[in-house]
């Protein structure tokens, strides 16, 4: 009989190879990771937050090295323990028998594989456990959160910080021991400590019946351990579709359940470690089914049954106690306890006195008619300036006191978008060395236009622009409007997205762009130096560009600007932070800022609400970057980080100090958050109230603000976020409305306050049922009012509401001529302001031509509702005095009406339009055509006049009148042979 041959030996030299291209493999595979490594800790020390860096290294390391020892040393433990215990003798079933080759090669190279499986194994395990780094850090620097759970008395700081650490742990020793199984089990099978016979008979020898028993005796204690700590965990519990938390089935059947489970395992255990040492096998075997068994049984079947048959026909008695605690956990949670939410009576009345309206000095006056988001097209034509700048899809709202007066602007700053630039610019040096930064700050009052379109020959309702920016003027560098910036220049934005190299040497030119006459060289301290060759190197390498080792314009001190977005910033340095989708500009100090709001979650807040924070968040607005929708159940605005457009700088703020989970951070990073004490007034007064934070509150408080758990769970009595009015879904579900930022007065004290604000409708109907509103100034900065409208009433939501506005036929019949004339009409946010007891919707409307690629939106109409009527004109205040009467508008800001620096302003654009009565390429309107186009507007007036007296015959020789306007019109155009000429509306229309 021919004795078994193990696997063929390998030579030295191919040994020697095979470890040199192992370690190429592992250069290769951990090269990159090293250079990303070293390219942030540059990019740390540059912002000045090494110390993150370092305590965020040091613990993935900690983690790394602890779960490999731990994973790797058992799992080489249990195998050395199956080597030293194997049998003397191993009988050979046949010349062909598989086992005996393996085990000559294992033996052969038995120092190779009893350090390389387990080391193997460990490593997999470590590079595995090292990103959950942040439940170590927490665990270790917990604390209190002041609240316990009513079902254990537990501090909430229990299941915060250090229940999920305990899980944690948990996880990783059923995966050793699990594995140590396996492993044990095959060395005992190679070594011939498990034999099997020819008739599926076989032998365990003594030492493995031990270690596996052992092993698995482990794993069942462990599994009873996961018993214990599933009971807390049912306080989150999602088995009711009403509500989070332990349900009357969890508390009376799965936590007893759990218990017996929990026992029956420890009993299973004892029986494996008793089996461990006795020949027969039967008690862990009995153990093993009997937990099975119970599992089933007790675990599944008996908790079905009793929801089954006792909870769900008795559910709203049943649970009226779980109820009431998930109630007030999801309060307490998401920041909607009585001390902070206010919930006020409001009568919704549907008429209110001509006085009243004409006296409101606060809402009247502020209302605005600038919509954020359909003007960024507006201000990229007027104010772009050159095309490699830019604004973004979403333009901002902040509020500035100029000349002593509080005003709340459109702003935005002027950005370097290196994606706009032509084909013969698009070379590495002009995107990375000339054209570096933006210039200026770009502000426009919210509540007016330049003027009126029916006043202004086509040049109407365009925004007072008031712009702070680089001139070519060496006496007067920088051109200033009424919000004054020391520093216009923009080298960190939310467009931007490749690099900048900046600094030259002493004496050299300037070589970035800054105006048409003037060069710069950038001298804050932003950017990472990379004048050494080592420097040059790593980052030639991380970005793949041969450029920045052979260029010549990279110097001694030079520096690379990287990671621009602000947004980015502040989630690189604070990565523990769920990061505001909508950063925005302001001035602070005479600096143009980036504010970005960083809000601390947690997902296990027990019987708290779990929200899908995504869907919470999405809404109609562009530009906003969406949240992850993973699910929350407590979220605070607990910090507010600034990123200074110039120098990159980032500073963060504790803004709510009590906040447990920014304690624990501030002890897992001391330092890196300042206190709230050091934020200056000038700062503090273009705090906003977060937007993404305001969705999720006032989606839970369509339902919570129910106090009764049996109202609660008829749902009789919930709200609903309205559908965005606005936007046509196109069959779809139409996706939220938005929020809105005012300028308005108080529901409670009067006084002027910029607010975001909501309306919520009954629940799957239209109808109004509450106004929510959450101050953002500092003496009552996040003090959120509910105004409760009558249920028995029915105000018109903002659907219904719109539905009225384009229905109305003076408004539809002039909106539906504009689109046949290739004028396409958009619609602005529509506004929901209470006024004198009351609610006054406001809506704006736009016209921009439809088929030109350089078109953009002006306001033409201002769409005004309260109580039924409607009012439809060219400024608010003439539609205000259509649905109130005459005077009702005499508070409102007239177009034209805020200061002449930023009408100067607009003027001074290269872009500026061109008269309606010129069509686009300088064709002069024929006699003919523009006599017909102001016909129509005639006709269209005397329709509008006949409308409101109710003189029917007036009304007929009106359309009549219009329809031969028209038809007239027509026929000029088609003898001019212009289908590009302006569309006839009762104002002239935009020209572009």
């Amino acid at each position: 009989m021919r004795p078994p041959v193990g696997l063929p030996r390998l030579s030295k030299r191919n040994r020697i190879l095979l470890v040199i291209g192992a370690l190429l493999l592992l250069g290769l595979v951990s090269g990159s990771r090293l250079l990303d490594t070293y390219v942030d800790w540059l990019w740390f020390g540059e912002v000045g937050y090494r110390s993150v860096f370092g305590t965020m290294v040091f613990t993935r390391v900690a983690v790394f090295v602890a779960v490999g020892l731990l994973v790797g040393g058992l799992v080489a433990l249990n195998l050395a323990i199956a080597y030293r215990s194997r049998p003397v003798f191993v009988p050979v079933t046949g010349p062909d028998d598989p086992v005996s080759r393996y085990r000559s090669f294992v033996v052969s190279r038995l120092r190779l594989l009893g350090i390389g499986v387990p080391l193997v194994v460990g490593l997999i395990a470590a590079v595995a456990a090292q990103g959950e780094w942040q439940i170590t850090q927490l665990f270790l620097n917990a604390t209190d959160f002041g609240v316990t759970d009513p079902e254990f008395g537990h501090d909430i700081g229990f299941y915060a910080f250090q229940l999920p650490f305990y899980r944690w742990l948990l996880s990783w020793a059923f995966v050793t021991v699990a594995v140590s199984f396996f492993g044990a089990l095959i060395a005992h099978y190679l070594f011939g400590g498990i034999r099997f016979g020819s008739r599926g008979s076989g032998q365990l020898a003594m030492p493995a019946r031990v270690q596996l028993a052992i092993l698995a005796g482990v794993f069942v204690l462990l599994k009873a351990v996961a018993y214990f700590l599933d009971r807390y965990e049912l306080l989150s519990s999602g088995r009711s579709d009403r509500f989070t938390g332990a349900s009357y089935t969890d508390l009376h059947a799965v936590l007893p359940a759990k218990l017996i489970l929990l026992c029956i395992a420890v009993f299973c255990a004892i029986a494996f470690f008793v089996g461990a040492f006795l020949r027969n096998l039967q008690l862990p075997a009995i153990a093993a089914v009997l937990l099975l068994l119970s599992s089933i049984l007790v675990g599944a079947a008996w908790p079905a049954v009793l929801e089954q048959f006792s909870v769900k026909p008795n559910a709203n008695e049943k649970e009226a106690a779980s109820i009431e605690r998930n109630i007030a956990a999801t309060r307490q949670a998401f920041g909607l306890t009585e001390d902070k939410v206010t919930y006020e009576p409001y009568a919704g009345k549907s008429d209110v006195s001509l006085a009243e309206v004409r006296d409101d000095k606060v809402t009247v006056p502020n209302v605005r008619l600038l919509d954020p988001n359909a003007l960024s097209q507006t201000f990229t034509q007027l104010q772009q300036r050159k095309n490699f700048y830019g604004f973004p899809a979403k333009l901002d709202i902040d509020r500035y006191t100029v000349n002593g007066k509080t005003q709340d602007y459109i702003v935005a700053a002027r950005e370097i978008n290196t994606g706009g630039l032509a084909e013969n610019q698009r070379d590495w040096i002009n995107r990375h060395l000339v054209y570096t930064h933006g210039n200026g700050f770009v502000a426009a009052p919210a509540n007016t236009v330049n003027s009126a379109l029916k006043d202004a020959g086509g040049e109407g309702g365009y925004p007072v622009f008031s712009v702070s920016e680089l001139t070519e003027n060496k006496d007067n560098p920088i051109s200033q409007g009424d919000i004054k910036v020391e520093q216009p220049r923009v080298y960190y934005g939310e467009l931007v997205t490749d690099y900048a190299i900046v600094g030259a040497q002493q004496g050299e030119a300037s070589r970035e762009y800054d105006t048409e006459k003037t060069s710069y060289t950038y001298t804050g301290k932003g950017g990472v130096p990379i004048g050494g060759w080592f420097n040059r190197l790593a980052f030639a390498a991380s970005y793949g560009e041969r450029n920045l080792l052979f260029s010549d314009a990279i110097g001694d001190n030079s520096k690379i600007i990287f990671q621009r977005d602000p947004r980015d910033r502040v989630n690189k340095i604070a990565p523990w932070l769920t990061v505001d989708g909508d950063p925005y500009p302001a001035v602070v100090d005479g600096r143009i800022v980036w504010i970005v709001d960083g809000y601390t979650t947690l997902d296990n807040y027990p019987y708290a609400q779990r929200t899908p924070l995504g869907e919470a968040t999405t809404d109609t607005l562009a530009g906003v970057r969406k949240q992850p929708n993973r699910k929350i159940s407590y979220i605070r605005n607990s910090v507010k980080a600034v990123v200074d457009a110039y120098d990159g700088s980032v500073s963060m703020y504790a803004v709510d100090e009590r906040d447990p989970v920014l304690k624990a951070w501030m002890g897992v990073f001391p330092g890196v958050v300042k206190p709230a004490s050091e934020i200056s007034n000038s700062l503090r007064s273009h705090f906003r109230y977060p937007e993404d934070l305001f969705k999720v509150q006032r989606e839970l408080l369509s339902k919570y603000h129910v106090s009764n758990p049996k109202e609660f769970y008829s749902t009789v009595s919930f709200w609903d976020v309205p559908s965005d009015p606005t936007v046509d879904g196109q069959g779809q579900q139409p996706a939220q409305q938005p929020p809105y930022y005012v300028l308005a007065g108080n529901p409670k004290s009067g006084k002027v306050e910029f607010q975001l604000t909501s309306a919520l409708v009954s629940l799957r109907r239209e109808f109004m049922s509450a106004y929510v509103t959450v101050s953002s100034d500092p003496e009552n900065y996040g003090r959120i009012t509910v105004l409760q409208l009558p249920s028995d009433t029915q105000t018109k939501g903002p659907q219904q509401v719109q539905t009225q506005f384009v229905s109305s036929s003076n408004v539809s019949s002039e909106l539906n001529l504009l689109r046949q004339q290739q004028t396409r009409v958009q619609y602005g946010n529509l506004l929901t302001l209470p006024v004198g007891g009351g609610l006054l919707y406001v809506e704006p409307v736009y016209i921009e031509r439809s088929q030109q690629t350089s078109s953009f939106p002006q306001l033409a109409r201002v769409l005004v509702s309260f109580g039924g009527k409607v009012g439809y004109a060219a400024t608010l205040s003439e539609a205000l005095e259509q649905v109130f009467g005459a005077g009702a508008g005499s508070s409102t800001t007239n177009p034209g009406q805020q200061g002449q620096q930023g009408q100067q302003g607009q003027q001074s654009t290269t872009q500026s339009p061109t008269s309606s009565t010129q069509p686009p390429g300088g064709q002069q309107m024929s006699p003919e055509l523009g006599k017909a186009a102001q016909d129509i507007s005639s006709a269209l007036e005397k329709v509008r006049k006949a409308q409101q007296s109710g003189d029917f015959g007036a009304l007929g020789q009106a359309y009549k009148e219009l329809d031969e306007a028209s038809k007239r019109f027509e026929q000029a155009r088609q003898q001019a042979g212009s289908a590009t000429s302006p569309a006839p509306s009762p104002t002239p229309s935009p020209s572009r």
